[in-house]
């Protein structure tokens, strides 16, 4: 049996398989691959041109058959990656040589579309999608730059996936760039195909509060990060870029940021600031001011708050716990809904709920001012994944101040300041201003 009848024999059981013989001039040729991956009408047409109008010009066709693509070795293994790859794999009858082609792909991402989880304001709005090939053309549109450099590494053994490294070679902190390339080059067996497989071969720890990665739908923050010194990763089938280091900037910074004033940009970034702060103080601040620290407020305040407790049952801090359980199903429930229905729905639920809790006794108007202020203050920030940062930070004080009051917080503040010193992303602290810089 033969190198060719190998790969034939294990794919027939390929729907989408194709092996057809080709007859030009005097020669034969044989073209496989899957029609699933392969356009195969345009990519026969694009193949068979070339080889015809050598033949009618006496030249040598092995010639011009070697030049359409890439030699490759007749190797069983070798054959069937490059089919799976979506090549076009070609072997010339008479003389054995194969080569992989690259042919007329089936479209099998969706088209460059709006941003989902991101907004730009003032700036472009091409999103990334699923096709890596695709993400780093759009990564190029915006940064034109001889700089740039990608390194493409494949990982898996029995589902093959490439994980495509970006960087700009005279910008990255090279501490960052050597730990980063190490941990990608130890072991090209393991399978990357989502961000905890990722994290686990990076070396992240399974238990940190703080992300080590941003990752963006918008090819021009991407583009910023990259010129601030970070390097940039793209997995193929993941429709956004993932940026490392996560640094404390992040939080506050946008690129949208850079298209307005300078005095509107720092007033942004302090809204965000003040965002982050509300997020982590406001329920905690609540718990320790009813339960445990009530005097620091005056009487009239103090007095008003009582009366909207009067005949809540429980303590302070069950009051707020049962409220912010509710909030975070409303906010889960948003992510899980179709878009067509769920803002409707969640807006409408939490209305109706928020009222019947405070008409039934369980929480006063006070905490539902609170918490409500909580949730809009902690979407101020950039990235969505920092928002699960500040959503369990925010327990830390709560807990705190039910048992120390205002104590509690500032021991949670300084507890959290420490915690976050502490985190480093490969080498890189976290509380960096903007660029990565090892020490």
């Amino acid at each position: 049996m033969t190198v060719m009848d190998e790969v034939t024999d294990h794919f027939s059981a390929y729907p989408d398989f194709v092996n057809q013989k080709l007859q030009i001039a005097a020669e034969t040729l044989t073209v496989t691959g899957l029609k699933s991956l392969i356009n195969f009408p345009q990519t026969i047409y694009m193949f068979r041109d070339p080889l015809l109008t050598s033949a009618m010009n006496g030249l040598e066709l092995i010639d011009v058959f070697t030049s359409l693509g890439q030699p490759i070795s007749v190797d069983r293994n070798t054959i069937i990656t490059e089919i799976l790859d979506g090549m076009l794999v070609a072997v010339h009858e008479a003389s054995g040589l194969v080569v992989s082609i690259y042919p007329v792909p089936q479209p099998n991402s969706r088209a460059i579309s709006l941003p989902t989880m991101e907004n730009s304001i003032g700036g472009a709005n091409s999103a990334f999608n699923e096709s890596l090939d695709n993400n780093i053309m759009m990564l190029r549109s915006h940064l034109n730059s001889a700089d740039l450099q990608v390194k493409t590494y494949e990982f898996g053994n029995q589902v093959k996936n490439r994980v495509s490294l970006c960087f700009l070679d005279k910008t990255i902190d090279p501490m960052l760039l050597q730990n980063l390339k190490h941990k990608l080059e130890s072991d090209p067996t393991t399978e990357i195909t989502n961000m905890l497989e990722l994290s686990h071969r990076l070396g992240f720890t399974k238990f940190t509060w703080v992300t080590h990665y941003m990752a963006f739908e918008l090819p021009q923050n991407t583009a910023r990060a990259l010129k601030n010194g970070k390097a940039v990763l793209f997995i193929d089938r993941l429709p956004f870029s993932i940026v490392l280091p996560s640094l404390f900037s992040d939080l506050f910074m946008s690129e949208d940021d850079l298209n307005h004033p300078p005095i509107y940009s720092w007033l942004m970034r302090s809204l965000r600031f003040l965002g982050v702060m509300l997020t982590l103080i406001l329920p905690g601040l609540y718990v320790a001011l009813v339960s445990v620290n009530p005097d620091v407020l005056r009487f009239e305040l103090a007095h008003s708050i009582a009366r909207s407790r009067l005949d809540v049952p429980y303590p302070a801090v069950i009051e707020a716990l049962l409220l912010l359980c509710v909030l975070e199903l409303i906010l889960e429930a948003i992510i899980r809904l179709p878009s067509s229905i769920g803002p409707t729905i969640t807006m409408v639920g939490g209305i109706v709920l928020g009222q019947a809790v405070v008409d039934a006794k369980l929480v006063s108007n006070l905490l539902i001012i609170i918490l409500a202020t909580t949730t809009i203050a902690n979407a101020a920030v950039v990235g969505y994944q920092n928002t699960y940062v500040l959503r369990l930070f925010k327990y830390l004080l709560l807990f705190l101040a039910a048992i120390l009051g205002v104590l509690g917080i500032m021991s949670g503040l300084l507890i959290i300041c420490a915690y976050i010193a502490g985190n480093r992303t490969l080498g890189i602290p976290y509380l960096q201003l903007i660029r990565p810089k090892g020490e």
